[in-house]
């Protein structure tokens, strides 16, 4: 059992772990969660003994090896395959001895270990695991100087995975990762044989693989057992028992206090309100419910344009050098679009979100456009390129010099940029707050079109449920490249495979396209066996069952939206609910009689929205009936 008892931890000056305590069972695999900034990757790097609490005891058994990813990319003449085998250490030292050792009982000794560690099935196992993670076999042979600094960092990844720590700790693990390699990774670790701690603000990749959650909240831990859905709805459930609790304290307290305020002073009372008194400074405060005001995301929607928005008609895109990144795309955009660009990394994603948002001129072929179309565009550059002692109302008033100051303020106010918020320097906003603040700039012109290429990077889970909601509701059209398939899965209506030169529709679901990625892994691996189970569906019946799911969601892409609308609106008027609960507590009588009239209009809304939710879902449910089948 891995065990933090009482840690303190202090970084420069700020106290980030504040006694924390978490026993965690043998052969875990443990998701760690928190909003950004809460101390998530200092735990990781001091349980990996980067840092060293300044209280508190980190116990773990004897000999546990702890493996953590560094954040520098190997580099050098040296390949990927090369430098994956070289990270068990134990193989390279045996494989060195064996060339020079002369004593037969050592020589024997060394082969025995060799075989125990199946030393002659890690070539194989170090390849499996590359191309797990998009390097297929010329590339695991290239120096690693000809990579970038992602591809590096897969390398990196892939060596650590291969060394098969006791412990293995991961922080954000696919932020260097497509679609296609996530998938693999969330495999691979679901069937990692030892225990692992992972830092990921992936919902799929914490429902799949954790069997346990650590929470990081304002310096404390606290370990549920379960997947990230289960940890939700366990934590929700103990923030309602903690709001009933402070209820009745706050009720209990008011009690006390006008006891001893009225009888203090009295003689023959005096006692027994210095009794209370003591109760009321002894009484511990009921655990306090943290929400952050700030997660906004509120995407203005824009004026209607006849469609199509856009048409490609057989375009070839690339750049001023070399040949077409892709060729023969053809494609339309309409105003309730909301379309997946899937495929490796490599292949041209960006390259085609670029030439929808204009930024490449196509090297043949027409992309027509409807007039006055505007287009929003969102890529991880924008997030590097702002000027960091400029504020976000600086930023925003050079993009609309002639807007009124009222309206740049409101345009930041969608994105939880107010008050105070709209006037500190950039350099002091968390990764979360530059990309809010990049997505305002971008959608300034309430844009037709809204394209996002990795949007969630920077995000941790509430702020990604939040944008998720903010897509659902915004009136034009979404291309989205991601490899968060949370997001996807609730945000995508179509996928566009970009792939082989060429950009075209997949014909299927996320899910399908997630079991196309892992069969052909498992083609891969098992080429030479025969597999009858492959041969029981044709390919004809595959294909009609494709054409199937599409037909369904398109049937019921309105009652989809009406879902996700609906979702939006429960939780809108949730939190207007509990605002004016809040100020409930404290009103005078005069304004408690508006204040429950106000609550009731918003009950009576939430109810509605909550009836209209439960019909759409229920509709969307028998429309997709018999498609599992």
């Amino acid at each position: 059992m891995f065990t933090l008892d009482s840690i303190t931890l202090r970084l420069g000056g700020h106290v980030i772990l504040d006694r924390a305590s978490v026993a965690m069972p043998p052969k875990a695999r443990v998701g760690l969660v928190g909003r950004n900034g809460a101390g998530k990757s200092s735990l990781l790097k001091m349980i990996a003994g980067l840092y060293e609490p300044d209280d508190g005891r980190i116990e773990a058994p004897a000999g546990t090896r702890i493996g953590y990813l560094a954040q520098d990319a190997p580099g050098g003449l040296a390949t990927p395959f090369e430098t994956v085998l070289a990270a068990d250490t134990e193989r390279a030292a045996l494989l060195d001895e064996a060339e020079t050792a002369t004593d037969p009982h050592r020589i024997a000794e060394i082969h025995e270990r060799l075989n125990a560690i199946d030393a002659h099935g890690a070539p194989a196992r170090a390849a499996r695991i590359l191309a797990g993670l998009g390097f297929p076999e010329e590339a695991q042979h290239r120096p690693l100087d000809q990579f970038s600094g992602g591809w590096r960092m897969r390398v990196a990844l892939a060596a650590l995975l291969f060394s098969e720590p006791d412990l293995l700790l991961l922080d954000e693990p696919s932020n260097h990762l497509d679609l296609e390699a996530a998938v693999w990774l969330e495999t691979f670790l679901r069937a990692y044989p030892a225990s692992l701690i992972v830092v990921s603000h992936e919902r799929d990749m914490l429902n799949n693989v954790a069997s346990h959650i650590v929470h990081v909240d304002h310096g404390k831990t606290t370990l549920y057992a379960g997947n990230y859905d289960q940890f939700e709805r366990q934590r929700h459930e103990r923030q309602a028992q903690d709001a009933a609790m402070r209820e009745k304290q706050e009720a209990k307290r008011k009690k006390l206090q006008a006891y001893v305020d009225r009888w203090r002073y009295k003689a023959h009372t005096a006692r027994q309100a210095q009794s209370r008194l003591k109760a009321l400074q002894r009484m511990a405060p009921a655990a306090e419910i943290f929400d952050d005001a700030s997660l906004v995301f509120d995407f203005p929607s824009p004026k209607e344009v006849k469609p199509p928005l856009l048409m490609l008609e057989d375009v070839a895109v690339g750049y001023a050098t070399g040949k077409p990144v892709l060729s023969h795309v053809d494609l339309r955009i309409d105003p309730d679009d909301r379309i997946a660009l899937v495929g490796r990394n490599g292949n041209g994603k960006t390259t085609l979100a670029r030439a929808l948002a204009g930024d490449l001129v196509p090297m043949s072929g027409a992309i027509k456009s409807s007039g006055k179309l505007a287009v929003g565009y969102f890529a991880q550059h924008q997030i590097e390129e702002l000027v960091p002692g400029d504020t976000p109302l600086q930023h925003m008033e050079r993009l609309l010099p002639d807007a009124k100051p009222g309206k740049v303020r409101n345009h930041l106010a969608r994105f939880g940029f107010s008050g105070d918020k709209v006037s500190i320097a950039v350099r002091a906003l968390s990764g979360g707050e530059r990309a809010r603040l990049s997505l305002a700039l971008v959608t300034r012109d309430a844009p037709h079109i809204l394209i996002l290429d990795e949007p969630t990077n920077h995000l941790d889970v509430d702020a990604r449920e939040a944008l998720v909601q903010a897509l659902a509701g915004f009136g034009g059209a979404v291309i989205v490249v991601s490899h968060d398939r949370h997001l996807l899965s609730l945000i995508a209506d179509r996928l566009l495979l970009v792939d082989g030169g060429t950009a075209r529709e997949f014909d299927g679901t996320l899910d399908d396209y997630r079991d196309s990625i892992l069969g052909a892994a498992r083609s891969r691996k098992d080429k030479d066996r025969p597999d009858a189970i492959r041969d029981l569906v044709s390919k004809a019946e595959r294909k009609e069952k494709r054409k199937a799911a599409a037909d369904a969601r398109e049937r019921t892409k309105p009652l989809r939206k009406a879902v996700a609308q609906a979702e939006a609106d429960m939780k809108t008027l949730s939190a207007k609910r509990d605002a004016v609960d809040a100020k409930l507590i404290e009103a005078a009588p005069s304004e408690a009689s508006e204040l429950m009239k106000q609550r009731g209009r918003i009950a009576r809304d939430l109810e509605d929205a909550e009836a209209r939710w439960l019909e759409a879902s229920e509709a969307v449910e028998a429309a997709m009936a018999g498609l599992e089948a």
